[in-house]
């Protein structure tokens, strides 16, 4: 059997979100840590490759035995999925897409004059207690960026359960973060509208269809 399957819906941010860009240059007085943005667009963006690993790594914690320091050797159930680069070779089930923030042109009729915002934070010394003062960017609170991720399908079976670890990915996601700082307040997110369709391949029945939507939600 040969499938894809689409999970969409919506990453809202519910504090804001920093997922560091470019530090190549910084004029002075400038933000010392800008965010990610979708070069044709200046969009704020969420890469597929950070939700993807911040995934895998909350889903290692909860299905590994014990601490795993390569994800080669996670539990079979999430190499299943996320693929296996050594020993028994596994291709990825999953591929994400990068996220691109939706819904500017909203937050803007609310009032708000910017993508983003600039936190100033400091770092005390210790010993010496002198400061160092640091602009960090972030992504403000309440914007969205549409979801992406095929999944390709080898069995109704395997699907199944597949689709009920990625769905604890998801809910462990909302009682964490994504990005950098996440002690601090940064970057906790929800998954609002999550839907799965047939793409091509061989044709799925549309309970099977209903079966995941309801597993995801």
């Amino acid at each position: 059997m040969y499938t894809k399957l689409q999970i969409s819906g919506k990453i809202e941010l519910i504090t804001g979100l920093h997922i560091g860009g470019s530090e190549a240059f910084s004029a002075i007085g400038a933000v010392d840590s800008p965010v990610v943005r979708d070069t044709t667009s200046g969009l704020p963006m969420i890469p597929g490759s950070s939700l993807r690993g911040k995934m895998r790594a909350l889903l290692a914690k909860m299905y590994n035995q014990e601490i795993k320091d390569d994800p080669n050797y996670d539990a079979d159930c999430l190499t299943d999925i996320f693929g296996r680069s050594k020993g028994v070779r596994k291709p990825s089930k999953l591929l994400f897409s990068d996220m691109i923030m939706t819904n500017w042109e909203e937050l803007r009729s609310r009032g708000l004059d910017s993508k983003t915002e600039v936190k100033f934070e400091n770092s005390i010394n210790r010993a010496s207690a002198v400061a160092n003062p640091r602009q960090i960017e972030r992504v403000v609170r309440g914007a969205e960026f549409d979801l992406d991720i095929i999944y390709e399908m080898s069995s109704i079976e395997s699907c199944t359960k597949d689709m009920e670890i990625i769905a604890n990915g998801f809910r462990l996601l909302e009682y964490d973060y994504i990005g950098g700082s996440g002690s601090r307040g940064y970057g906790k997110v929800k998954f609002k509208d999550l839907h799965i369709d047939y793409i091509i391949g061989d044709e799925v029945d549309e309970s099977n269809l209903d079966m995941w939507r309801k597993i995801l939600k």
